[in-house]
């Protein structure tokens, strides 16, 4: 008897504290299992129809975030002292009501602005957009929670921007239907310079880039439209200042093949005796 009042009252000591050890534990395992069977689930749909992930990336973390809730309510039913106090709480459900609702209104947002991402897709998981021109947000989406979207930048850094803010934001997507992308690539020569020779050597160079694509339609083809565009765009103090359109696949390849194109033109002008053009300079003698 004795044995048995020591375990009863051991049990008493501790019932709360592994109550709650085993709900965290429980939460944990589940949604573990939960992500686990609906990774594998989401992985093969999206192979089998060709869909974005973005839909069921936002479903994955709606479920975590009710097994959380859930979770979280099994605690304080768990604690008595908590478990009295929401039954007082709740007996003024109107005050009640009113904080929780003063007090989830970001929360709230974010929820509802994440799920119009969802729905309307101004960009999805992997398009590479810039948000807010001013501070130049730029990289690959990389998620989108309940609260907040997560962008990878070029510098490998996450930029986390929450849904009610971005989604009041204007927003440069660069792959939400043709990823093709066109950088305008401009140099300038001197007026002394042999003009349609530093024109032929841009768009020799421009041509036969790996990275550059060929912009022109079959129609286009057939009349013969040169490959490459290339024009004077205007006479500056300097020189002439020359542009040709590069064309690439996506920006990451658009950005390789830019400042690739710095090198070869400046090797290529530098063998065919082409000078670039410098800015003219005063200098001021004193003394």
């Amino acid at each position: 008897m004795e044995e048995s009042g020591t375990n009863i009252a051991w049990w008493a000591e501790y019932e709360v504290p592994l109550k709650i050890a085993v709900i965290v534990v429980g939460a944990f395992v589940l949604n573990k299992m939960v992500r686990f069977a609906l990774n594998r689930y989401f992985k093969r749909e999206s192979a089998r129809i060709n869909v974005d992930p973005t839909a069921y990336n936002f479903l994955k973390n709606g479920v975590s975030f009710l097994i959380l809730v859930i979770a979280f309510l099994n605690i304080i039913y768990a604690i008595p002292s908590f478990r009295q106090l929401a039954v007082t709480l709740f007996a003024g459900a109107g005050i009640l009501a009113a904080i929780i609702g003063f007090a989830s209104q970001t929360a709230f947002s974010n929820i509802m602005n994440g799920i119009m991402i969802v729905v309307f897709k101004p960009f999805r998981i992997g398009d590479i957009i810039e948000v807010d021109r001013q501070d130049a947000y730029m990289g690959v989406v990389e998620d989108i929670t309940l609260r907040h979207t997560v962008i990878q930048n070029f510098e490998n850094k996450r930029v986390i921007i929450p849904n009610s803010v971005i989604s009041t934001q204007i927003i440069v997507n660069r792959d939400i239907a043709d990823q093709k992308v066109i950088r305008f690539f401009h140099i300038t020569v001197p007026f002394e310079a042999d003009l349609d020779k530093a024109l032929a050597i841009l768009a020799e160079e421009t041509a036969k880039h790996p990275l550059y694509l060929d912009p022109r339609t079959e129609a286009q083809k057939e009349e013969g439209s040169p490959m490459v565009e290339v024009i004077v765009r205007y006479l500056s103090l300097e020189g002439a200042v020359i542009r040709t359109y590069l064309w690439a696949e996506n920006s990451i390849k658009a950005w390789d093949l830019e400042m690739d194109m710095n090198r070869r033109i400046k090797l290529r002008f530098d063998e065919e005796g082409i000078p670039l053009a410098v800015p003219p300079r005063k200098v001021w003698m004193q003394g």
